[in-house]
């Protein structure tokens, strides 16, 4: 479930510029140089093998960016932000110095990778003309199942094609390996993480492998890898309901929604009807026929997620009345000049072993879901990755499991909204029962996925937590 990924230009300064190079005990070493995009980053590359049960197999170069503490007489040590699972270069060199706080910066080193198979770290390749024809993900029948089916297998076979033996080892197990080779890299003896949505798993993975590495890990907005598909399913489409549910209180008692005074889940199961007769037209996009799966796609992506309530108000109202409103949210395709594109599936679907035969298993979820979240029906996004990885033709490398945590890792910190449509509460109190007593749980008591940068309170618990391994209680 990817979130958070960032494009990014060249960042990588080349193997061939080896300036300050920083060996690690086993002797490998970055080469670092001034970032492409920011000067005052620092990026490198450091090799790594493809599989790491050969070690001494081939290898690739993993993408690495630091930004150097600014106060380096108090420097704590190496932070490594995974704000996603996407280019980490890419945010340490864009967006780390606007995302976290002075003292952060200026007491640690904020160090990203790119995840193998991600921006310049051997990124998937994948036929965009493939990708263009890639199916709906509502089969309605078992024809469409079977064409769902058909899909994944010639874009599985393509992208293993154009991307190499690397395509084979993109699970969040390899890439916790990989976090680990560049703190050693770096000569640090510990390192402190802080991952957010797809970003918690492989620091999940990480302290399940080197615990006693570990000075401190913040997790936001946090993925449960020990579940089934049902659970999975059924799951996200109850956060999803609980998630519009959050917003449809907020329109009951707050005047700047236009529904204000209305009933707004009424208002929304009209135009759900509509979209099911397929008279639900676009007012801000001529020719434009909504379906019940776009409409609550744009529900969860434009409104739930950030959370965006007064857009998402606007939007239904203008849906509604057929005015000119607030532009809707498209699932973009690659443009007819576009020849390859990098393609998320080959890692995601690594991490996950998700059991959905045939249309008859679908429809049976479907309707389930449709009992738990009446007025969404499904998770859009959960519901077109689940389909996905259950007919992707490869085994995962890294399916489901319960946490197993070794004696001697730290407390650590998770930091959960009371209504995220994509990670749900209930996932960040299971995880942090894997993870031990040690674990703490802060809940942010509103809406959206990625809570550290919502609130002082949210940003100040994580703050104090990786500066002074003060472990809080308190929700914000």
């Amino acid at each position: 479930m990817p979130h958070f990924v960032r494009t990014l230009g060249a960042v990588l300064a080349g193997a061939a510029l080896m300036f300050s190079g920083t060996p690690g005990p086993g002797g490998a070493a970055i080469g670092w140089a001034p970032c492409a995009g920011d000067r005052t980053a620092e990026c490198g590359s450091l090799r790594v093998p493809i599989d790491w049960a050969r070690p001494d197999g081939a290898t690739f170069g993993l993408a690495v960016a630091r930004r150097k503490a600014t106060d380096p007489r108090r420097r704590i040590g190496v932070l490594v932000a995974n704000i996603g699972g996407g280019a980490g270069t890419g945010f340490v060199q864009a967006e780390a110095g606007a995302y976290f706080g002075k003292e952060i910066l200026a007491r640690f080193d904020v160090v990203g990778i790119d995840p193998r198979g991600t921006g310049g770290s051997r990124p998937v390749r994948c036929s965009a003309d493939i990708v263009r024809k890639e199916p709906i993900p509502d089969p309605r029948d078992q024809a469409d199942f079977d064409r769902l089916k058909a899909y994944a297998a010639e874009l599985a076979a393509d992208c293993r094609r154009r991307t190499g033996p690397v395509a084979d080892h993109l699970d969040s197990l390899s890439v916790a390996r990989d976090i680990d080779a560049v703190r050693a890299a770096l000569g640090e003896p510990t390192l402190s993480y802080h991952g957010v949505s797809a970003g918690t798993l492989a620091g999940q993975h990480y302290a399940e492998l080197f615990g006693r590495r570990v000075r401190a890990m913040s997790l936001d907005s946090v993925i449960d890898h020990s579940l089934s598909t049902g659970q999975l399913l059924l799951g996200q489409a109850a956060n999803a309901e609980d998630a519009f549910g959050a917003f449809a209180r907020w329109c009951a008692r707050d005047r700047a929604c236009v529904l204000h005074g209305r009933d707004a889940g009424r208002v929304w199961d009209g135009l759900m009807a509509r979209a099911d007769r397929g008279t639900l037209r676009d007012p801000a996009l001529p020719g434009r026929v909504l379906s019940a799966l776009d409409l609550a796609t744009e529900a969860h992506l434009g409104g739930l997620m950030e959370p965006s309530y007064r857009w998402l108000a606007e939007r239904m109202a203008s849906l509604e009345s057929g005015r000119p409103g607030p532009r809707g949210v498209v699932r973009g395709q690659p443009g007819p000049e576009v020849r390859e594109i990098e393609h998320p599936a080959p890692a995601t679907c690594q991490d996950w072993r998700l059991e959905i035969p045939d249309h008859r298993r679908f429809a049976a979820y479907a309707e389930r879901m449709r009992r738990v979240a009446p007025h969404l029906r499904t998770q859009p996004d959960t519901q077109a990755f689940a389909l996905a990885c259950a007919v992707w033709p490869v085994e995962p490398g890294n399916p489901q499991h319960r946490l197993r945590i070794g004696d001697g890792t730290p407390p650590i910190l998770l930091i959960n909204a009371r209504h995220d449509p994509a990670a749900g509460h209930g996932w960040a109190v299971s995880v942090r029962g894997q993870l031990g007593r040690g674990a703490a749980l802060v809940t942010y008591e509103g809406g959206g996925h990625g809570v550290y940068q919502r609130t002082s309170c949210t940003r100040r618990v994580v703050d104090d937590y990786l500066l002074l391994l003060r472990v809080p209680v308190a929700p914000c």
